[in-house]
């Protein structure tokens, strides 16, 4: 099981949050199978709290029938 990457959080992981400096775009999916080094491990609660820094988007991206995720 993977931890939610947030500070004092001991969640389990549903979702993956990664960033494209390039476009200004922040990426929220399902986890990654394998651990992303640049990127951050949320659960349910974070991840839908996540937002994006102004003048970014936010893309997120959910697979059907998925528990513990909701776009």
């Amino acid at each position: 099981m993977r931890r939610c990457s947030r500070t004092a959080c001991a969640a389990e992981a549903v979702a993956t949050l990664t960033f494209d400096y390039a476009e200004s775009m922040a990426v929220l999916g399902p986890l990654a199978i394998v651990r992303e080094p640049h990127g951050y491990d949320l659960c349910a609660r974070h991840a839908e709290r996540t937002s994006a820094p102004v003048g970014w988007q936010i893309v997120r991206h959910a697979s059907l029938g998925e528990v513990g995720f909701k776009a």
